[in-house]
Formats: C-alpha cells, structure tokens, sequence
C-alpha cells in the first residue's frame, strides 16, 4: 500500500478522496495541511500529517518494511512513526538531494544556512535508516563522503517498462501529431527546467538548420522554461522549424518518441547534474532511437560514447552542433546506436530486473533484524 504526502497531493490542484486505488494498489491521500507559511513550521506540520497517515496504516495493515522516497521529510516521519511502534524496518529511497533541487530552482542559495541544514538532516537520517536506496553511483558516492557506510546503501538505478516503450506500443501511423513527412526531426521529451540546456539546444539547432533545410526540433512537455524558450526560438526566426507540443498525456508519449529520429539531452553541469541520473534518455533508448547528450555525471553513468549514444561537452554550443551533425549525416550511426543502446536498455535498466533488486534488499531488511523488530511491533499492538 501507498501514503501520499501533502505536498505532493497539493500540486495536483485537485479534490483529494481519502484513497484512489491503481492496478491493485490503494493509494492512501495525507490531505492538506493548512496555515503553515514559515518554511520551519510547515515542514513540521507535513512530517506530522505524514507521522498520522503511516501509524494508520501500520495498524491496520502490519507491513513488513516501511518504504520512503525522498524528499527528506517523508523519511523523517517515517523514521519516527517505524521507531515508534516497535522499529519496522525503514528503507529511504533517494532520487536527487533535496538541497540541490531548490538551490537549482532559486528557493534558497547553495551553502546557506537552510542549504546546510537540510543537507545534514538528510545525511542524519541516511544514517538511522535500515537500508538507503538510490538511483544511480553518483549519489551513493556522495553519501559515502558524508560518512554513511556502503554496505547500507544500494543502487536501484532508473528503470523503464518495455512494453510501454516500444515501437509496437507507439502505433507509428498515428503520429501526425508529432511527425511530418520528409524532415529529419529532433526531439527533446521532458521537463523544461534551467538545469537541461533548452536553451542552448536551441542555439545549437539554429546553426545546424543553416546546413540542413530538412530540420526540425520537437520540444514536448512544459515548466519554467517554456516562456523563454519560445520567445528565444522566435527572436532566432526559427518558429516555423521548432514546435513546441506543451504536456502531452503518459499514452501519447511513445508515440512522440517514435516519431523522432533522435533524441538530445544537453544538461548542463552543475551539482545536480553531475551526481543525478535522468529517466527520459533510457526511455528514449528502449525505443531503439539514438541519443546524444552532455557529458555531466549523471549522463556518463547511461550512455557508452560511441557504442549506445553520443557524448558532447557540457554547456557547448559549438561541441553540441558536432554531435547532432554528425547523427543527422549519418543513418547507419543513428541506426546501430539505437540498436545497441536498446540491447543495453532491455538487459539491464527495466522493471523486472529493479524487481529482483528490490526483492533481495527487502529480504535483507526482514530475515534479520529487521525480522525480530516485526515480532516486536505485533507485540506492542496486540496482534
């Protein structure tokens, strides 16, 4: 069973029922926490509201392991309401560090104060929890030079679905929408945050557009970007050749992808970056279609230069036109590179095999220790 937080239930902007259920799963709503304006005081009131939701549902339904994701809070509460009742065992799963995430988005500056502290509640909790899950070894480095120990921490990386992400699944003949006979289309399929480079992908196309008439780049998704992003495309004269989608439905997405011939991933460096594996370039990927990207961290830990994508320096203009150039001139390149990327994707990055991680770090957890603090639980409870 799930718990949703109330932060996360309030950025739908919709009514909340108690519980929704999906493909067999309850997902139980926290609901709204009301009044609380100080960044201080209303982080406490969500790992309050949290701590209520959890102990309801350890009640009601005795789980063996209580499962975190970040950001922070959610693991905090978790902790505390797992420690609470006996001490279930508690894994926190970490996709990105909380801090960096806002200082990208400009809610407080990397090094302050606020930035320090949340950066020592996460390594606090990283320490007491049971096991630290994250998504890629960029992260798991990061955590061992803060003193927490390797063998609690376990690399569960980015994952797709292949039945979700294929050719088959995208139903190529319905993609008038995204495609358009006799181009060479370049896509990027994501959030539009500051941190991936859209703008100098846009750069970049203007130059390359010069050389290949056929062009156009696809721009799907939305964010705080697009404003500027659209602006930036009509002062380069190019709205005719760059098209911007806005969101699109999860059931439209494959079909975007396959009617691209390549995908671009021009992230820039920075911490975020560097120590965060993105999801789209393996969506991309499964779908067999070449990716080229930035060479920060978190791109290096997906893609091999030359065998399963294309690699260009971070933050470049110049190196950026190279790498779409050269997919563009040449159609046995894009071919084998998807090729391959798609043989690397559906051997090692789908659900199935993160399923088999997730077993062997579950039953780590409970035939254990972790197995001796249930017994205790069901004993505080009377169960």
């Amino acid at each position: 069973m799930a718990l949703t937080s109330p932060k996360h239930e309030a950025s739908w902007k919709r009514p909340v029922p108690p519980v929704e259920w999906f493909d067999g799963i309850g997902y139980y709503r926290s609901g709204p926490v009301r009044g609380m304006r100080t960044p201080g005081l209303d982080a406490w009131a969500v790992i309050q509201k949290l701590r209520s939701g959890i102990a309801e549902q350890l009640r009601r339904d005795r789980p063996d392991i209580v499962h975190a994701h970040s950001p922070v809070l959610n693991a905090v509460a978790a902790l505390m309401e797992a420690r609470r009742l006996g001490g279930l065992p508690v894994v926190y799963e970490i996709r990105a560090f909380w801090e960096d995430a806002a200082a990208d988005l400009g809610t407080y500056a990397e090094g302050s104060a606020r930035y320090r502290l949340v950066r020592a509640l996460e390594t606090t909790v990283c320490r007491l929890v049971d096991r630290v899950v994250t998504i890629c070894d960029g992260l798991k480095r990061d955590l061992q030079a803060r003193g927490v120990s390797p063998e609690k921490i376990q690399v569960v990386p980015n994952a797709v679905d292949p039945e979700e992400f294929s050719l088959p699944a995208a139903s190529v003949g319905g993609n008038g929408r995204f495609g358009r006979p006799g181009t060479t289309t370049l896509a990027f399929i994501g959030s539009f945050y500051h941190y991936e480079g859209l703008d100098l992908l846009i750069e970049a196309f203007g130059r390359l557009v010069l050389q290949h008439r056929d062009l156009r780049l696809l721009l799907v998704g939305g964010g705080p970007m697009e404003a500027h992003l659209r602006d930036l495309a009509d002062r380069r004269g190019l709205s005719g050749s760059v098209v911007f989608t806005g969101r699109i439905s999860h059931a439209e997405v494959a079909q975007a992808y396959a009617a691209a011939d390549l995908l671009v991933y021009p992230r820039k460096a920075m911490r975020l970056t560097e120590l965060v594996t993105p999801l789209k370039p393996l969506e991309a990927m499964a779908m067999g279609k070449p990716v080229a990207a930035s060479a920060v961290g978190g791109h290096r830990e997906l893609i091999r230069h030359g065998e399963t994508g294309l690699l260009f320096q971070p933050d470049s203009v110049e190196s950026l036109v190279g790498a779409m150039g050269a997919l563009v001139a040449s159609a046995p390149l894009r071919e084998g590179l998807g090729r391959r990327g798609q043989s690397w994707v559906m051997a090692e990055r789908t659900w199935d095999a993160n399923g088999g991680r997730y077993k062997a770090l579950y039953e780590d957890c409970t035939g254990g220790r972790g197995f001796r603090k249930r017994t205790l639980l069901r004993e505080v409870l009377g169960k």
